[in-house]
């Protein structure tokens, strides 16, 4: 355990409000703030963040804590590991820390390895004769030198070694390399090679400017002996390509002033929608834009704009991106560019004004596959065609995942989109409605497996403990504002530990919760609501610890805090009291036919009925 000073002077270096803030996008409501929670599907923000007790609640995925408790669920990091990312912002020196059993397999070093990596290949690309290939081919593709320098492109030799041999002179290890993917196994041999040879680097950093992972673009002349045109980073600690966009860090910015963000095939596309001053762009890494990417938006913006191809392979996208347009409450549109060009060539030959009046008339993704379904049906006479179009357009409707769990908005837009149907083919919504539970019921049969998405992002379910603590709504009312009390003023704690013991307390949770009180005061602290959440490391009872301050300060007390006091301190006497009774009138019972005895018990009896009925304060009679 580290000193409660080294983590309280981490808390009160950071503002709660300014850490959330760096991920998610806030907004003031009365005393405190609120954003879009990002571990569920939260279409409105329920993520409240209390800068007066410096604690986070999202009262839907009920989850909350501290500082600490953030970084822990948004990095998927350990404690100690949060520990250091948190003294590392604050400037505090955590000295005696327990560390890894292998320091190079901490998410700190793995980082501070990808941010090594990208700055060699960046002055290869920039300083060296051998980097003039690349810088050629970076200027044929109409990039200028201010984009290089804005997102840090770089450039890989044609080598097996060549950054092996520069880490190991600069003392990261090929093991090192091999974690975080920026270097390969020989197979049969115990060596290793570089992974990104002859190629031009794209580094792909985290939403808070951290890089991850790299892209690679084979140079031509190395075209014939490279894996593929564009590779990414394998999968790693650090990186999925699922839950990561390019250029994230840079555009959010822009995303949230505009409330749009558009999204790219390729990092070439964002890099030149940047140079034209279109700053909301991110591009998807060698994959399909998914649910996780537009949960990472939604953080952001309210409306996602998909640029697709407009060649076939772009056009087969359709149905998927129906699915997420029903499955995700996001406003999530289309923009297929004419002439089968890409966003960098229809930048370069018509400008940003031709781009942004081509955004504007960007249809939502129902109103795109409508017209993909439909393209050539004659209305009057191909009545098949325009049957096989619905039962196209409900079979995507139906596969799309975890419908059943989702906010009752998606309810809304199903519903929405079965009446479109109706006025677009002439056919009742209750037989479409029908149809659609066919649908549903077949793909079922099909997928029995298949469950609704979790409400959790399943990364961070890791940090959940299971074992069960008592909800507070089954507490003893007198434990419940006995505990309240003393989060609404700690320094009642020295008279609460002379009176209140630990065991009195009704059940192991409440006890816990005393207990962090009672360890703070032996220690001689008498604790703000933040430094208790700092003593605690159960996660769970730190969320428990916000609910019981929730409620405290949610009460309309009509009486002063003394009062009330004194009065649930009188409580645990009277129960005091009322539990010696009953045991002498238990021994009363034992001790039946011993006059002697008997009388001795009933005078002590009469004792307590006289104290109880003139107990005015604790400790008095």
């Amino acid at each position: 355990m580290l000193p409660l000073d080294a983590k309280d002077q981490i808390r009160q270096a950071i503002d709660i409000v300014d850490l959330v803030g760096s991920y998610l996008p806030l907004r003031r409501e009365g005393r405190g703030f609120k954003a879009l929670c990002p571990w569920h599907n939260d279409s409105r923000p329920s993520l409240q963040v209390n800068p007066t007790r410096q604690s986070f609640k999202c009262w839907v995925c009920d989850i909350g804590g501290d500082i600490f408790s953030f970084v822990m669920r948004i990095e998927n990091l350990e404690f100690r590991e949060a520990l250091e990312l948190l003294a590392e912002r604050a400037g505090v020196k955590l000295d005696n820390r327990p560390g890894p059993a292998n320091p190079d397999d901490s998410r700190k070093r793995w980082l501070q390895l990808m941010a090594w990596a990208e700055d060699q290949f960046h002055r290869f690309l920039q300083d060296t004769a051998e980097g003039e290939t690349a810088r050629h081919y970076l200027d044929e593709r109409g990039l200028t030198e201010q984009t290089v320098e804005k997102f840090h492109l770089g450039y890989s030799p044609d080598s097996w070694d060549w950054l092996i041999k520069r880490a190991e002179r600069s003392g990261w290890s090929a093991e090192m390399l091999e974690k975080t993917g920026l270097a390969n196994r020989r197979e049969g041999s115990h060596g290793h090679y570089d992974f990104f040879r002859g190629r031009v680097l794209f580094p792909i950093h985290d939403a808070q400017g951290r890089t991850i992972a790299f892209g690679g673009r084979v140079l031509p002349q190395f075209a014939e002996k490279a894996g593929g045109k564009y590779i990414n980073t394998r999968e790693t600690a650090l990186f999925s390509k699922h839950k990561t966009l390019y250029g994230l860090d840079v555009a959010k910015d822009a995303i949230t002033k505009t409330g749009t963000a558009i999204v790219m095939e390729g990092y070439t596309d964002c890099l030149m929608a940047w140079q034209f001053g279109i700053e909301n762009c991110v591009a998807v890494l060698g994959t399909a834009l998914g649910a996780d990417h537009l949960r990472l938006l939604r953080r952001y913006c309210e409306r996602v704009v998909l640029m697709l191809d407009g060649d076939a392979a772009g056009q087969k996208r359709t149905n998927e991106v129906l699915e997420l347009f029903i499955s995700e409450p996001i406003d999530l549109r289309v923009l297929t560019l004419p002439n089968q060009q890409d966003p960098c060539d229809f930048l370069i030959e018509h400008g940003a004004n031709a781009f942004a009046t081509a955004l504007q008339s960007a249809p939502d993704a129902f109103e795109h596959a409508l017209r993909q379904f439909t393209a050539g049906i004659d209305w009057q006479n191909d009545i098949h065609g325009a049957t096989a179009a619905v039962e196209k357009l409900l079979s995507v409707i139906a596969r799309a995942p975890g419908l059943n769990a989702l906010h009752k908005d998606n309810a809304l837009r199903e519903a929405a989109i079965l009446t479109q149907l109706s006025k677009t083919f002439g056919v009742h919504d209750e037989q479409l409605r029908d149809r659609l539970q066919q649908l549903r019921r077949q793909h079922a049969s099909k997928n029995p497996t298949a469950t609704p998405s979790a409400t959790l992002d399943p990364q961070n379910t890791a940090l959940l403990d299971t074992s069960p603590l008592v909800p507070l709504r089954e507490w003893l009312s007198r434990d419940l504002e006995f505990l309240e009390l003393l989060l609404e003023k700690p320094a009642a704690l020295e008279l609460a530990a002379r009176h209140v013991g630990l065991s009195e307390l009704g059940n192991p949770t409440s006890r816990e919760v005393y207990g962090l009180l009672l360890q703070a005061f032996a220690a001689g602290l008498t604790p703000d609501f933040g430094q208790l959440l700092s003593s605690c490391r159960d996660e769970r009872l730190k969320n428990l610890l916000i609910d019981l301050d929730e409620r405290s300060q949610s009460r309309r007390a009509t009486l002063p805090h003394e009062q009330r006091l004194y009065a649930v301190l009188s409580r645990f006497e009277q129960d005091r009291i009322d539990a010696a009774q009953r045991a002498r009138e238990q021994q009363l019972r034992v001790d039946a036919g011993q006059e002697e005895g008997q009388l001795a018990i009933l005078r002590d009896l009469l004792e307590q009925e006289r104290v109880k009925r003139g107990y005015t304060q604790p400790g008095t009679s």
